[in-house]
């Protein structure tokens, strides 16, 4: 087995992947190293959704941005179906269709627009038009099938590239220039760990000093509900939860209306995304509940919530379940950090749920860190 490489990372999910993609095509001999047989983690449990509007303001919203981009690019050339582009936050509060006007008015709302009367009615069905107050509409998003999506980035990387995947490969100590694992030693003068929600194996000291926790979220499949969606579905309660929407004026008035007509979703951490698989099947989701080991259950009381969410704002009279699963990520204050642990290693993690939206962006942005401090 080959043990000498330029970059080593660990872990395969979507943050590892994007590391061994600019690695690799900037001609470096690359190897990813990974403890399960096949993608596994929160890259393959979540809606795909690569997610802009919305994302908080300067680094994590450029990063999406760029990661955006990206996923454009690699998915035509690997072979990854986009299933749909686009966002419409859908609002059915006064205070809601303030902020979506305020944020489209803003910086970050550029080639956003607001859609009023006729406009959100062309949407009917799926959209509830006649619930609705409005919808921001935002052209930058786009939606890949996760569980697909991941294993043919891995694989085209491999046929394409040349990245080297040793998986069924637990790492248990990382220094300079060495990576120790169960299947010996790998060697690099570059390397990168993106742990994803194991705070606890590699550098744990660094997780604790920026209080990292861990995010469980419940998902959920309906079946084809007879119609298709023009983008993916958002509603007031994601107004909420997306940090790019904090410096909208008119949000602290949603909060408390929020506040006092669903305060058990507020306190399950529900919000509406709904994207749309090529089956006509929907993905629909989710919650958020903290802890340093979340319990594995998926209450049903959670998901009636999630549902009536979707019911609220989409034509689902009779919603009917086919998969459930959870998910679990890294969780804390900042959205996504890297530090150097040691000479040539960086530790990265994406603490926020946005991996999907910004692993791109960031590991261009920790490459070139690392060649400018090696």
């Amino acid at each position: 087995m080959d043990r000498e490489y330029d970059l080593v990372v660990v872990g395969a999910g979507i943050l590892g992947l994007a590391h061994a993609l600019h690695a690799a095509r900037r001609g470096l001999k690359v190897a990813v190293l990974d403890r399960d047989a096949q993608a596994n983690g929160a890259s393959i449990r979540n809606f795909g959704f690569v997610t802009v509007t919305g994302q908080g303001a300067r680094d994590t919203w450029r990063r999406a941005r760029r990661s955006r981009d990206i996923w454009a690019e690699v998915a035509a050339l690997a072979g990854i179906a986009v299933h749909h582009r686009g966002l419409l936050m859908t609002v059915r509060r006064p205070e809601a269709a303030a902020v979506i006007e305020e944020f489209a008015a803003g910086p970050m709302g550029e080639g956003c627009r607001v859609l009023h009367g006729t406009e959100l009615a062309a949407h009917a069905p799926p959209l509830r038009a006649d619930h609705l107050l409005a919808a921001l509409h935002s052209p930058h998003e786009l939606r890949v099938e996760s569980r697909d999506a991941i294993p043919r980035l891995a694989g085209w990387m491999e046929a394409a590239l040349g990245v080297r995947f040793h998986r069924r490969v637990a790492v248990h100590a990382v220094e300079a220039g060495r990576v120790e694992t169960a299947a010996g030693t790998f060697r690099a003068s570059r390397i990168v760990v993106c742990p994803g929600p194991d705070i606890a194996t590699l550098f744990p000291d660094a997780f604790a000093r920026r209080g990292v926790t861990l995010c469980k979220l419940h998902m959920l499949r309906l079946a084809d509900p007879g119609w298709r969606l023009p983008a993916a579905v958002m509603s007031d309660l994601g107004l909420h939860r997306y940090r790019g929407y904090a410096e909208c004026p008119s949000l602290p008035a949603l909060r408390a209306r929020l506040a006092t007509e669903q305060p058990e979703e507020l306190a399950h951490g529900v919000h509406l995304i709904v994207v749309q698989s090529a089956d006509g099947s929907l993905v629909v989701g989710d919650s958020h509940h903290y802890g340093d080991t979340p319990d594995p259950f998926q209450p049903e009381e959670v998901d009636a919530l999630i549902l009536n969410e979707a019911r609220a704002v989409l034509d689902l009279p009779a919603p009917r379940v086919v998969e459930r699963w959870t998910g679990l990520y890294p969780s804390a204050s900042e959205d996504a950090f890297f530090e150097a642990p040691a000479r040539g290693v960086r530790l990265v993690s994406v603490t926020s749920g946005t991996g999907a939206s910004t692993a791109f962006g960031l590991a261009e942005e920790v490459l070139a860190d690392l060649e400018a401090n090696p």
